[in-house]
């Protein structure tokens, strides 16, 4: 029986995420599978994946031929990586110990690099949100003055309006007539 690594999909339309199975090859993609192993949500930035690590590694090496998008998902999980050191001590090239120290100093340099991309994108995001606050504060110093020269305006009017009204209100003293002697 030819085993697989695969996607098993679920979730609605538009919003999909994944279980990782063992299935048969000839199974369909929803349908029976021997063991899940793990799940991948793509939704998630950065995605996230779940993954029972030794299972892995265990079907792996008993010779489960993972998808392509499978096969990204372990390599970057570092199973892909671990099976290979393993095949080395195998062979002899070097023993467990070295094997895993070069691990363990590719898990910390990846764990690094994930953590400088999350602290990029949050300063990224701190860094927008103070610049959308800033314009926000123009727009609303530029809708105010432009407020207080209106109301200046209409002030101004008002004033002169009252002041015709009390010119014209006011009565009209005339000279007094000459009388003529």
């Amino acid at each position: 029986m030819a085993t697989k690594i695969r996607l098993q999909r679920h979730g609605r339309k538009g919003y999909a995420f994944y279980q990782i199975v063992i299935a048969d090859s000839r199974a369909p993609r929803d349908g029976r599978f021997i063991e899940r192993i793990g799940s991948y949500n793509p939704n998630t930035n950065p995605a996230t994946v779940d993954l029972k690590f030794d299972r892995a590694l265990y079907w792996l090496q008993t010779g489960a031929q993972p998808t392509d998008t499978v096969r990204n998902i372990l390599s970057r999980e570092g199973v892909c990586l671990m099976k290979h050191l393993l095949g080395g001590v195998k062979k002899g090239a070097f023993d467990e110990a070295t094997a895993q120290a070069k691990f363990q100093a590719w898990k910390d340099a990846k764990v690094a690099s994930l953590t400088a991309i999350k602290t990029k994108d949050s300063d990224a995001a701190k860094a927008k949100a103070a610049a959308r606050l800033e314009a926000e504060k123009e727009v609303n110093k530029a809708k105010a003055e432009a407020v207080a020269q209106k109301k200046a305006e209409l002030a101004a009017a008002a004033a002169a309006k009252a002041a015709e009204e009390a010119a014209a209100a006011a009565p009209t003293e005339e000279a007094p007539a000459e009388s003529a002697e």
